[in-house]
């Protein structure tokens, strides 16, 4: 089912709210009358009820008005997060501390370990049976569950990341990374830039490299949480990965400005400038490309699983966002859950994101495309953040290594060694 059709249905759905109340009831601050008796603080991104995508937008309005009817005496007070997702993470957290958080909030996969060692989240599970919590993938339930078994958590939606390409220009998906490479040089033939990726200083530069790191069976932590990334074995298939992306910039295949590349909108731009026949995306792309490219450019965009040092050797990182509650109100709590649900079923088929729990993709005919079949596939080889408080320095780390390289001003083996020292140091303050 395609985005306007999605929107169609989700307006008779709800019953399509008039115009005026949708002016009235959602604000860039606000869901809900602004005289309501009570209120909840909720912190979320900007890509869904503030969605600079006007369909995706105005769903998110319908459904949040709903939700609000279905709940009246409340309104919604709405704080948007800033574009630096460590910073807002951990101001979240020193805010919750403080007593000055937001009572519901959207926190990052990556960040969740966080959030638990700090003791700022209320658990949900009156709001969840037995079956609905079974029904979440096992990885996710390990991620939002603590050692008591509550959940701490909604990891609402999760996604991968794979390779896009243009099959007019590329018309076999690159199984290696070497082919990739091959075929990125003679797209730069034809007058392409090569494969983009993100490479400057952001959490999707890490996580998005990393599967090249877990394709060889690398591995950033131990089992008690303690890094080893830089020690014996993981340390040369660490180097081994950081080599494939320079010399991807150093051959040409990519080009040096990916080390500014910061957010997926750049490819997308670039693939609708037909600048790019190939670049590194999450599968929530496949939708933006069907959207924002012409109908007959759009059909030349497939998806596949990122090649891998050889054709047997694959991994894909798979993230997503969590909602949780930062508040002891216990009817907060209630509401924050309820704002949970509402992302995990309509909003998650509306921007055709995938769903975390299983029933999900049988009841939403979105999931019947053939991108999905691919999607599926590539999960298969899906790997996890690690759940562990480091991971953030260990990524904000990967991300300076990763641009220093890149862009020359170190070499793989003194980048290591100085990620190390910083990720040791972190650690031992922990």
């Amino acid at each position: 089912m395609n985005r306007p059709l999605i929107v169609s249905a989700l307006a008779l759905a709800i019953g399509g709210a008039p115009a005026l109340a949708q002016e009235d009831m959602v604000t860039r601050d606000r869901v809900g009358p602004a005289d309501a008796e009570n209120a909840l603080t909720f912190r979320l991104t900007a890509y869904d009820l503030y969605s600079s995508d006007e369909a995706t937008a105005t769903a998110f309005e319908e459904l949040f008005i709903d939700f609000i009817e279905d709940n009246p005496g409340w309104r919604i007070d709405t704080q948007l997060q800033t574009g630096n997702l460590n910073q807002e993470q951990a101001r979240m957290i020193e805010q919750a501390q403080a007593g000055r958080g937001p009572d519901c909030a959207m926190v990052d996969s990556s960040q969740l370990a966080t959030y638990k060692a700090a003791g700022v989240l209320s658990p949900m599970n009156e709001y969840f049976t037995e079956d609905e919590v079974a029904d979440f993938f096992p990885y996710v339930r390990d991620g939002i569950t603590d050692d008591a078994g509550n959940i701490l958590a909604v990891w609402w939606f999760t996604d991968l990341r794979v390779l896009y390409r243009n099959t007019e220009v590329v018309p076999e998906a690159p199984q290696t990374w070497e082919e990739l490479k091959t075929a990125a040089l003679e797209t730069v033939d034809e007058g392409y830039e090569g494969v983009l990726f993100n490479g400057g200083r952001t959490e999707g530069t890490a996580f998005d490299w990393l599967a090249n790191f877990w394709a060889q069976g690398g591995q950033l932590v131990n089992e008690a949480g303690e890094p080893v990334f830089y020690e014996g074995e993981n340390r040369e298939l660490f180097l081994e990965a950081v080599r494939y992306y320079e010399d991807l910039v150093e051959s040409g295949a990519a080009p040096a400005r990916v080390t500014s590349i910061t957010t997926y909108d750049d490819m997308l731009a670039a693939a609708a400038a037909g600048t790019t026949a190939l670049f590194v995306g999450g599968n929530w792309m496949y939708a933006q490309i069907q959207s924002t490219l012409p109908e007959e450019e759009a059909a030349k965009w497939e998806a596949s699983e990122l090649p891998g040092p050889t054709a047997d050797q694959r991994a894909t990182g798979t993230g997503g966002w969590t909602i949780a509650a930062l508040t002891d109100d216990p009817e907060k709590v209630r509401m924050c859950a309820a704002i949970a649900k509402l992302y995990l079923g309509p909003g998650n088929a509306f921007q055709a994101l995938l769903p975390t729990q299983a029933s999900l993709y049988e009841e939403y005919d979105t999931y019947a495309g053939p991108e999905f079949e691919v999607f599926s596939a590539a999960l298969e080889n899906g790997q996890a953040r690690p759940g562990v408080a480091i991971y953030p320095e260990i990524s904000n780390q990967i991300q300076i290594l990763l641009g220093e390289v890149m862009s020359g001003a170190a070499e793989p083996e003194e980048a290591l060694d100085a990620a190390a020292e910083a990720v040791e140091a972190a650690y031992a303050r922990q």
